[in-house]
């Protein structure tokens, strides 16, 4: 009896042993991530790939607005209600990071055997970058160059192997291709009173020597002079104040304009909707030697300085990283980092242009950072309007601007 009192016993302590075991064993880490990305884009896969390592890490996803990204995500970190993750658009990256709300990455980047900052163009890394520490991960990146209907320079006489390269060479090709009895503009761009007008136009500031810090600087205003003589020359359509980039790019698609300022993200839509020869060069420049720019678009990653859990944080953060090599060939967009090369897709067209586009890369550079981004890409984008409308002179315009934007730079 007692051998047996003993067993049953011993047997009663090895299932109460298993059974705390089983009510103890741990619970995943439970992340959250806020992105405006959808369906097949890269955030909601990324994370879905990651939940499915079943590493102990669970990622639950949420999808915002582009509108509300800001308000939203500040209201959540005051309230301490914050994902953990989050996608920000690279000319706000600042403004998070300026106010603490952006946790600084800079000793995990160090010890980090995945993300390595040499291995970024130095555009998206600068743009992640704040009081010289590291608020986040560049996720991906986006330029503007040149596109041109080659078939069009051949019907006028130019050279489709000698696009244009600086800016008087814009403007006397954009007047020998306009042609207003086939409704056909010389050259489409997007000058809207939004971040796409301060996207477009800034590169040009810059190329001229200036920078958002110094808008009026007279190479800006000798730019913002040729955008000026392109709308009052009918080189380019009036509506050109009021239509965005995909508008443009239409214009172009649809054989109504001979060249257009554009991005890659329409690399495939232009394969698709484009019925002739065309090609891509670099931004022309305001003279042969002078310095390159571009612009820089698309996100990052940053977690929020709230995060209880900033390790497992930024682990999902790595293994996004090691997935930039797909970042092409999946979701169609360019990776942040010089140190991944693109494989050809086989088609001649979007490859010779995805080198342009990547040679352009090595010039874009981020709009601020500053966390007051808004402010001076309005001021910019009101001198913008005022100048092609012709309610100002070019130089009036920039110096009003650049007033503007003293006061807020304090």
């Amino acid at each position: 009896m007692a051998i047996r009192k003993y067993a049953i016993l011993g047997a009663l302590a090895l299932a109460g042993v298993s059974l705390f075991g089983l009510s103890a064993k741990a619970e995943d880490v439970k992340l959250t991530l806020w992105s405006l990305d959808k369906d097949t884009q890269p955030a909601p896969t990324l994370v879905k790939q990651f939940n499915d390592q079943h590493n102990g890490i669970t990622i639950e996803y949420r999808v915002i607005q582009f509108d509300d990204v800001v308000t939203e995500a500040m209201r959540a970190y005051a309230t301490g209600q914050a994902p953990d993750i989050i996608a920000v658009d690279n000319p706000e990256h600042a403004l998070f990071s300026s106010r603490g709300a952006f946790l600084d990455l800079t000793d995990m980047i160090k010890n980090s055997k995945v993300i390595k900052p040499e291995n970024y163009f130095p555009g998206p890394l600068k743009s992640v970058e704040w009081d010289g520490k590291y608020f986040g991960v560049p996720k991906a990146t986006n330029t503007i160059a040149l596109y041109y209907n080659k078939d069009m320079f051949k019907a006028k006489g130019l050279d489709p192997s000698k696009p244009p390269q600086t800016w008087d060479e814009l403007v006397e090709d954009a007047r020998k291709l306009t042609d207003p009895a086939k409704n056909v503009y010389g050259l489409a761009f997007s000058a809207k009173a939004n971040e796409e007008g301060t996207f477009q136009f800034l590169p040009w500031a810059q190329m001229g020597g200036g920078s958002y810090e110094h808008i009026n600087a007279d190479g800006a205003v000798k730019a913002l002079g040729i955008w000026k003589t392109i709308i009052d020359d009918k080189l380019a359509s009036p509506d050109t104040l009021t239509r965005g980039q995909w508008d443009s790019t239409g214009t172009f698609n649809s054989g109504n304009a001979a060249m257009v300022i554009s991005g890659p993200w329409e690399l495939d839509r232009m394969l698709q909707e484009a019925k002739f020869d065309w090609g891509v060069t670099l931004l022309p420049i305001p003279k042969e030697g002078a310095e390159r720019s571009s612009a820089m678009g698309d996100f990052n990653w940053a977690i929020f300085a709230s995060s209880k859990h900033p390790a497992e944080a930024f682990k999902a953060l790595e293994y996004f990283a090691s997935q930039d090599d797909k970042m092409f060939k999946n979701f169609g967009q360019l990776p942040a980092r010089s140190d991944i090369s693109i494989p050809e897709t086989g088609q001649p067209l979007k490859d010779a242009a995805l080198k342009v586009f990547l040679e352009q890369l090595k010039y874009a550079k981020p709009r601020g950072p500053h966390p007051q981004w808004p402010k001076i890409s309005k001021a910019i984008q009101d001198a913008i309007q005022a100048a092609l409308t012709g309610q100002m002179s070019p130089k009036d315009a920039l110096d009003q601007a650049a007033d503007k934007i003293k006061a807020v730079l304090g």
